[in-house]
């Protein structure tokens, strides 16, 4: 195949690629080479990280809902009997972080998680806090709007989600930073070919975290307050109450999942909207416009990449073979980009009436904070485009290099 980068190697008969993940050719700009395997092979096994791959929408959208596979796979088959390796110490500090993770967990004790949690999420709770969320993209757009420039993602795009998420929790604002630097390192724990630093540098922030977590607990025991951490304390669920071990795993799911995104996807959207070309004063014209632009963004530059899926029992998909205990990986971005489902899917349409974009998956572990996420987006966006009208990108935008989370570094802008 002549027309592919020499970063990627495509075998359509064997169904096998090879794709250097780490290559920036191809992290900064993944859309592309989604493109060329969904011409040539939108199903395969991609041999750097050994594992099977989705990237058609229908196989994507079918399997986050499909229960015969699922987040986690030790509650029905032991280490020993899959193959897997024993628990490293040196993680073991993320590791106690993650057990109760509502992204990692299956029924019934997601079941049991997730409606504890879930009150606070609904789009008609999340929908009173437009007003404090406009009021702090205002605040920072002060800070800056008289600069001439900014870099977006420290003086916007990292404030907001952060200080919203911690809010809600019950947190304080001046945590953010702390926050951010132990969201970040954790995260690395994602990252292809991560090193020892990394994991060491999780696992540090994955205890302190926790001990922090831990005391506000303590905290809020004895003296109780309008927040969402007080609801999970005080708040059972047929008789049963959140133990502190899943009081802090699902604090920090949900600082980190409730911000990481909804970060990237502001510099994200920024940047296709700029790209574009199209007149922000159109996009943002009324409420529906806003809202048919931000699904748009998200679908074309999606936050999250991937999410993988243990097989829970034997299945076939696509014509392939899984047994219990197989992993298989979902590019719910590429999902988004399937020329099956959407016409020109690398172009930024904001009229399109096709699919709905998979960025925030389906099924039992649809993003929770799916209401929240694009009640920031559509409040901040268009306030930034409409306080600063003339703004375009300033220098060529970073891209970070956690694939699985696809955002930017750096986001110069001027106006």
């Amino acid at each position: 195949m002549s027309n592919l980068p020499d970063f990627l190697r495509i075998d359509s008969e064997t169904r096998r690629v090879f794709l250097d993940g780490r290559n920036p050719a191809f992290y900064s700009d993944p859309n592309r080479v989604y493109a060329l395997l969904h011409e040539h092979c939108p199903t395969f096994y991609w041999e750097e990280q050994r594992q099977w791959f989705f990237t058609g929408y229908d196989h994507v959208n079918a399997l986050l809902r499909d229960r015969r596979f699922g987040r986690q796979i030790l509650h029905i088959a032991s280490r020993e009997e899959l193959g897997l390796p024993a628990p490293q110490p040196h993680l073991e500090n993320f590791d106690l972080a993650e057990r109760y993770s509502l992204l990692e967990l299956e029924p019934p004790e997601h079941t049991r998680l997730r409606t504890l949690v879930n009150r606070a999420f609904v789009s008609r709770h999340i929908e009173r806090l437009r007003p404090e969320i406009a009021e702090l993209a205002e605040k920072l757009i002060d800070g800056f709007e008289k600069d001439g420039g900014t870099e977006l993602l420290s003086s916007f795009a990292d404030i907001i989600p952060v200080t919203m998420i911690a809010r809600m929790i019950g947190i304080p604002d001046e945590m953010g930073p702390q926050l951010l630097a132990w969201s970040h390192a954790y995260v690395g724990m994602y990252m292809f070919k991560r090193t020892a630093e990394d994991e060491d540098a999780a696992d540090r922030a994955a205890k302190e975290f926790a001990d922090y977590v831990k005391d506000l607990i303590d905290e809020r025991r004895r003296s109780p307050r309008e927040d969402l951490l007080t609801h999970m304390i005080h708040t059972e669920h047929k008789g049963q109450y959140l133990t502190d071990d899943e009081l802090v795993s699902t604090t920090i799911v949900l600082l980190n999942a409730g911000h990481e995104a909804t970060v990237h996807q502001i510099g994200n959207s920024v940047r296709v909207i700029l790209d574009g070309g199209l007149p922000p004063s159109e996009l943002f014209r009324d409420d529906a416009a806003t809202e048919r632009t931000v699904e748009e963004t998200l679908r074309i530059c999606a936050p999250v990449h991937i999410f993988q899926r243990w097989a829970l029992e034997d299945a076939e998909i696509d014509d392939l073979t899984f047994k219990r205990g197989d992993k298989v990986s979902l590019i719910l971005a590429a999902a988004n980009l399937d020329p099956k489902k959407f016409s020109d899917p690398l172009t930024f349409k904001p009229d399109r009436q096709e699919a709905p974009n998979l960025s925030f998956g389906a099924g039992i572990h649809f993003c929770i904070g799916a209401p929240l996420a694009r009640l920031e987006l559509n409040t901040v966006l268009p306030i930034l485009f409409r306080r600063l009208p003339g703004m375009r990108i300033a220098k060529t935008p970073v891209v970070k290099d956690v694939y699985h989370f696809h955002g930017l570094e750096r986001l110069d802008l001027s106006w």
